[in-house]
Formats: structure tokens, sequence, C-alpha cells
């Protein structure tokens, strides 16, 4: 899924290993291999935007673990990208590499470059355009990160924190981010809520804070049916001067039948700036799975935006 915010470009992340497929597992030491391939043609919502081949993801990893005893393992994973603003790069480049450690009781801590648990939020099972969440597209992965995870069946946590004392980012050596979420499942229903903060101390945006948070709902107590609701808050504390605060509400929908998959979500983002128009955005499409984790799919999508018209595109994606 998209994850599309409304705040300055910070830089943070939180991603685990899918299992993927097992190629050794002997004397306590597994390795898995896990890959996401995606290949679609798109033609954006912008007036005048073109039919356009893209390719989303070309990714592949390696979770190798050792077991320290009967409950912890130690591990490392390395995932490789041949893919840069949707085409084949020259060369693979390092998407994330960090160090873990795994406890049946305690959870998982990771160390190194990975994604942080803001990317975890988000509704809507969409392919190529879905909705708003916090607005302005973000990648929420950083190379100086920790993430901290805890699953207990009901209730469930994660922490992250990152640095940037190599300024690659826009916080700064001196700046600061954190993001958490603590969710709890309970009959059909899951809640979730999200916060984060970044305080930025580089350039012309030293000294500016940006507060995150959101509040999500998903409920399953219907038979091959999901429905998701979603509220999104973004602020921004300048050095001098008053707070902006936008929000967003978004609802999601999905339904399954046999190989095939139908979705649709809808969002409206209201912008402290008098100056911006509430900006709506939907999407509606369906996909069909022809093999083991590979789907084709079309979607089409839009917004209420200044200059824009209805987007649309196929596509197929595979994983493993």
């Amino acid at each position: 899924m998209k994850k599309t915010l409304v705040a300055l470009a910070v830089m943070v992340a939180a991603g685990s290993a899918n299992a993927g497929i097992e190629l050794y597992n002997k004397d306590g030491v597994t390795v898995n291999v896990k890959s996401d391939f995606e290949v679609r043609y798109k033609k954006g919502t912008n007036d005048g935007d073109e039919l356009k081949q893209e390719i989303d993801d070309a990714e592949f990893g390696f979770d190798t673990r050792y077991a320290m005893d009967d409950s912890t393992q130690v591990g490392f994973y390395m995932e490789f990208t041949g893919v840069e603003k949707d085409r084949a790069a020259s060369k693979a480049g390092v998407k994330n590499v960090y160090v873990g450690f795994y406890n049946d009781q305690f959870g998982s801590f990771k160390v190194g470059k990975l994604d942080t648990v803001l990317d975890d939020a988000g509704v809507g099972s969409d392919y190529l355009f879905g909705v708003n969440s916090f607005v302005k597209q973000m990648d929420f992965n950083s190379d100086e990160a920790i993430r901290y995870d805890l699953d207990k069946g009901n209730f469930y946590a994660s922490f992250a924190l990152t640095q940037d004392k190599h300024e690659t980012k826009l916080l700064g050596k001196d700046g600061r981010y954190f993001d958490l979420k603590a969710g709890y499942r309970v009959a059909d229903f899951d809640f979730t809520a999200f916060l984060g903060q970044a305080k930025f101390e580089k350039g012309a945006i030293a000294g500016v804070k940006e507060t995150l948070g959101a509040l999500e709902g998903v409920y399953k107590g219907v038979e091959n049916v999901t429905l998701e609701a979603g509220y999104y808050m973004a602020k921004t504390s300048p050095k001098t001067g008053s707070d902006k605060t936008d929000n967003t509400m978004a609802l999601a929908a999905d339904y399954t039948m046999n190989a095939w998959k139908f979705a649709t979500g809808f969002s409206v983002t209201n912008y402290d700036d008098s100056s911006k128009d509430k900006l709506n955005k939907w999407f509606l499409n369906a996909g069909y799975t022809i093999a083991p984790s590979t789907t084709t799919y079309v979607e089409i999508g839009g917004n209420n935006g200044d200059k824009q018209e209805v987007g649309y595109g196929v596509g197929i994606k595979a994983s493993f």
C-alpha cells in the first residue's frame, strides 16, 4: 500500500522480512529468501499525463538466523532493490540492512537501516492511487534506526527511534525522530493508535517540529469482507509563528470472491492553511490471483484538485 503524508520529508520506516522461501535449515541455522516484483502501466491523475510503464518493485532479501537457545535467535537481514523512481536502476541498491534479536516471549529488537513504525499506518487495498493518510509522499526509512516490536495476540506494540549523525536526511546530526504504535484485537475488530515526532536541526528548517498521529480500525466480521477506517493528523510547529494542523478521514473496503478481490476507498483532507482547498481522493480496483502470491490488477483513481482527471492503470505483482 502507498503511504501519503502531509509533513516535511522526514526519514523513517518499520519492516520485517516476510517468511519467504527457506533455503537452509540445519543445526539451528535458517536462511530464507524473500522477494517482491511489480510491473505496471499507469496514467497519472495530472491533466496531460500519459500512460507509462513503471517498475514499482524489484526487490529480494536474505534473512539469516542463528538459534541462541530454544526461544531466542539472533539474525541478519539484507535487502536489495533494482528500482529507483519507478524505473529499473543500472545498479542494485541496498534497501534494508539490520541485525535483529528475536525472542518468543519478549518480541524482536532490530538495529540498522530499516523502516520505522509509521510505515505500518494507512488503510485501503490499493495498487496505484490509494487514499490520503498524512499527505505528501513520505519515505519512512532510516540508515540509523532501532525498532522494537511485541505481539501478545490481543495486544501489540512497537517503538522506533532514529538519528541523523551522518546528516544524510533532513533531521541533522542534532535532530531526533521517534514513532510508536499500540493496538488491541478483540472479536472481529483490530484497533491501532500511532504517534510520531520529528525535530529538525538542519538548514532552513532548523527548529521546526512535526507531529504525526493516527487512529485506525479494521472490522472483519463479515465473511470475505474487510472494512477499514482511519483518522490522521499532521501538525507542523515552526520555530516562530503559529502551528498548522492538517486532518484526514479515510474509509476503505474490500471483498474477496474466489480468486478475485475488489477494493475501494475514499478520503477527505482538511488543511489548516486557508489558501488550500479541501482534498478528496478515491480509488476503485479489481485484482485476480493467477498463481500463488501472484496478482494481476486494474485500478482507477482520482481527486478533486486543480487540473486533475481520472487516472488508471493495469499491472502484475508477485511476492514470496
